[in-house]
């Protein structure tokens, strides 16, 4: 930390220096011509002699990565938004600005210059500078000698610095935005309408998590931060829109994971007139859309593992998937016998759980780590799922499907409830494991089942895990890794 703060000191005398020299450090508007990549792009393939022939100028704008001094001449990189490109400073060619070069430049800054393009005699492409400009100061030296910041814990509180130095940071977050953008390009050819719903709500609904809150001082009311957009989406399918989306941002109050941040981004979209069974060819034909749109292939490499999107993905009952693994299906019916299976197999349950609930916690243990290729688990207990429409022939289970990829939920979707006194019957029963200590239990939401009493057309609805949707595409193996500012305990 002394070496830091020496150096910090260091460039802000350099600061003062500028300044004496009548340089402001902290320089305006520069309008560059040219970025690093679209120069290597150009001209890749134009010699040396073409090249010092053609006399091609240029100007950039960017952050100072690398510089060497050779007493008349230094070499440096400068690095933008595309990528790196190498400077040529040459004493007799700058004059007095070059001791500026030598003196008072550092890795770090950002500068804006103009130049030409040539050669050096180890064929890489340079820009001998006859003039620049600071643009900014930087105070604080690059981590690690600016070898690259290796440090996890780092890496994420100070993603400003991580990209700077890990360019392969940078790229899978400009991956992320090709995604996004594949997705809205997706749904919209199929009809869809992109809408925005509250993210402040006095009910937190449309999953079973435990919300934040927070209050409202004008109106002197509780809010939650939403957990789904899905109430108010459905609300919209009563009101006569027939193909609706949101890319929302949803906040859940647990633990974090390499899997789970407590705000994160999910896409849901609900389609009028249409079941899980729909949703499941739509599910085969969006992802690997996205998958073609972003890689180009749908092999993907993901960890150890290649994953193959190519549709149509294998459809597994959950009942049968428990059963696959040597689960007894005798505990299917039978809450005591399935609360002592699972303790006797060291799977984590606590008394309030229902039945729905320890059959969920043993298929996490027992079935999802397997679930590595494209696999819908469909068909699950009622009690898990209060929004979902009942199997006709067989009301203990619902039309539901999850979408597991790597062994991680991507997707999860049902045939939606639209009979407002099941509806009803079921907030009321999520109450009741709420009043017995499920924090994470459904609440009561007498508008959204006013809402339905108007009528609400048979419709099919799906969220889509942003995050996770990308860790797999990008083949990052933390949900930090595709989130840009992950959430983390306070700094010491």
């Amino acid at each position: 930390m002394d070496e830091i703060n020496e150096l910090i000191e260091q460039r802000i005398k350099k600061l003062e220096e500028l300044r004496q020299n009548g340089i402001e450090p902290f320089g305006g508007a520069f309008y560059a011509e040219n970025h690093a990549n679209d120069l290597h792009n150009e001209y890749s393939s134009m010699t040396k002699e073409s090249l010092e022939e053609n006399k091609i100028t240029c100007s950039l704008a960017g952050r100072i990565i690398a510089l060497r001094d050779f007493g008349k001449a230094a070499f440096a990189h400068i690095q933008d938004t595309t990528g790196k490109i190498q400077l040529y400073f040459r004493k007799d060619l700058l004059g007095e600005k070059y001791s500026f070069v030598k003196k008072l430049l550092d890795i770090g800054d950002i500068i804006g210059l103009t130049g030409r393009l040539f050669r050096t005699k180890t064929n890489e492409l340079t820009v001998e500078v006859n003039d620049f400009v600071f643009l900014t100061k930087s105070l604080r030296p690059l981590p690690e000698k600016w070898h690259g910041l290796k440090d996890i814990e780092t890496r994420y509180r100070q993603r400003y610095v991580d990209l700077i130095v890990n360019p392969e940071v940078k790229q899978a977050f400009i991956k992320r935005s090709m995604i996004i953008k594949a997705i809205r390009d997706f749904l919209e050819s199929k009809g869809f309408i992109e809408v925005e719903t509250p993210m402040m709500q006095p009910i937190p609904g449309g999953a079973t998590a435990k919300p934040f809150k927070t209050h409202h001082n004008a109106l002197n009311i509780d809010l939650y931060l939403r957990i789904a957009p899905e109430l108010y989406l459905k609300r919209l399918l009563v009101g006569g829109y027939e193909r609706v989306y949101e890319l929302n941002r949803n906040f859940r109050n647990e633990g974090i994971s390499t899997k789970h941040n407590p705000e994160f981004s999910m896409l849901e979209f609900y389609i009028a007139y249409r079941d899980y069974n729909f949703l499941m060819s739509f599910t085969e034909e969006l992802i690997p859309y996205v998958a073609e749109k972003t890689l180009g292939t749908l092999k993907i490499q993901y960890g150890d593992d290649i994953i193959d999107l190519t549709p149509p993905w294998q459809r597994l009952p959950m009942l049968e998937a428990l059963e696959s693994k040597g689960v007894p299906s005798e505990i299917f019916n039978d809450y005591e016998k399935a609360r002592a299976w699972a303790i006797e197999h060291r799977i984590e349950i606590n008394k309030n759980m229902s039945h729905g609930k320890v059959l969920d916690e043993i298929f996490k243990e027992m079935v999802e780590p397997f679930l590595i290729q494209p696999t819908f688990i469909i068909d699950h207990p009622v009690e898990l799922s209060p929004l979902a429409k009942r199997k006709s022939d067989n009301p203990s289970l619902v039309e539901r499907f999850e979408l597991f990829i790597s062994a991680r939920e991507i997707a999860n979707a049902f045939s939606e409830l639209n009979d407002p006194m099941d509806q009803r019957q079921r907030f009321q029963k999520q109450v009741e494991a709420k009043a017995q200590g499920d924090e994470e239990a459904h609440w009561m939401d007498e508008d959204f089942v006013r809402a339905l009493e108007y009528g609400m057309p048979p419709a099919a609805g799906e969220g889509i895990g942003i995050d996770r949707l990308v860790m797999l595409l990008t083949n990052s193996q933390s949900i930090r890794d595709v989130i840009l500012f992950p959430q983390l305990k306070p700094e010491q």
